[in-house]
C-alpha cells in the first residue's frame, strides 16, 4: 500500500461535496489555488475524479483512500457534475486536461521565488506509448517557446528500470509533473512516489499526452459541451466498451442513492 500523506489543516479549501463517498473540491478557479501553491512550495495531488474513478474507488480502497488524501479532486466528467446536479449541486465541468494545459501555459511565465526573476515553472512528463511523451514535449516547446519541460519518460518503464526514474525525478525536482499511465496505476504512482518531489504539482492526466501528440484527438467541442466526450472516446477505442458499461451503473447508482437518501 502506497505511504499517504497527511493533509495539513491550512489546505482545506472553501467547499466541498461527495461522490459516492469521495471527494469533490469546488472553487471558481482551480487553475489560480495551483498557481498559489507554486509561489509557496505546497505539494499538491490533483485528482481529476469521473464516473469510471468514483466506480473504481468503490472496489479498491487503497484508491479512495489516495483520493481522499489529495489535496484538489476536480470534477472531471460529466457523470460527477450530473451526480452533484442531482444534489442540487451546480457544478461546472473542469476536464483534466485543460487544467492541465492552462498549468502548462501558465507555467512558463516568471517564477518569483526563483533566483532569476524570468525563470519558468519547470515541468516533466511521464506516462504514454514509447515515442509519444516526447512529441507532446516537443509540441508544447513549439507552442510556448518558454516553458521548461525538463524531462520525458515513456510509460513502459520495466520494474528494475523504476530506481533510476526515480532518483532522475528527485534530482531534477520539477515543480509540475504530469503522469499519464491511467487510472488506477497513475494515482496509486503518484502517492508512491510524491515523496521525491514533496514540491511539486502533480497531476494524473490519463490520455492527455496522446492528444497533445497528435496521435489522438479530442471530441468535438459540440459533443464535449453536450457531456457525450464518452461517445467520441468510444468510437476512437471500441475496445473500450466493457470499460464504458460502468457509466450507466454510475448513474443508476446517483439516481438510487438520491432517492434513498
Amino acid at each position: 500500500m502506497p505511504e499517504l500523506v497527511e493533509r495539513r489543516p491550512d489546505e482545506t479549501l472553501t467547499e466541498s461535496a461527495t461522490v459516492l463517498g469521495l471527494p469533490i473540491h469546488l472553487m471558481d478557479d482551480y487553475l489560480g489555488w495551483l498557481i498559489q501553491q507554486l509561489q509557496h512550495q505546497q505539494g499538491v495531488h490533483v485528482v481529476t475524479l469521473n464516473a469510471e474513478m468514483a466506480m473504481q474507488g468503490e472496489r479498491n480502497s487503497v484508491l479512495a483512500a489516495i483520493i481522499q488524501q489529495a489535496e484538489l479532486v476536480i470534477p472531471d466528467g460529466a457523470g460527477v457534475v450530473f451526480y452533484l446536479g442531482l444534489r442540487g449541486k451546480r457544478v461546472q465541468r473542469c476536464p483534466g486536461i485543460e487544467l492541465a494545459a492552462a498549468l502548462l501555459a501558465q507555467s512558463a511565465t516568471a517564477n518569483p521565488n526563483a533566483e532569476l526573476p524570468t525563470s519558468p515553472y519547470s515541468v516533466f512528463f511521464y506516462g504514454g506509448a514509447p515515442g509519444v511523451c516526447e512529441a507532446a514535449a516537443q509540441a508544447w516547446r513549439a507552442r510556448l517557446p518558454g516553458i521548461a519541460i525538463v524531462g520525458t519518460q515513456n510509460g513502459y518503464l520495466p520494474t528494475e528500470a523504476q530506481p533510476q526514474f526515480q532518483q532522475t525525478l528527485k534530482t531534477l525536482q520539477p515543480n509540475i509533473i504530469l503522469v499519464g499511465i491511467g487510472v488506477p496505476r497513475q494515482e496509486l504512482w503518484i502517492a508512491e512516489n510524491r515523496h521525491l518531489c514533496p514540491h511539486a504539482v502533480w497531476i494524473g492526466v490519463g490520455g492527455s499526452f496522446d492528444i497533445w501528440a497528435g496521435t489522438k484527438t479530442r471530441a468535438p467541442s459540440w459533443l464535449r459541451d453536450n457531456n457525450l466526450e464518452w461517445v467520441y472516446r468510444l468510437y476512437q477505442e471500441p475496445w473500450r466498451w466493457r470499460r464504458m458499461l460502468v457509466l450507466p451503473q454510475f448513474a443508476w447508482k446517483a439516481v438510487v442513492t438520491r432517492v434513498l437518501n
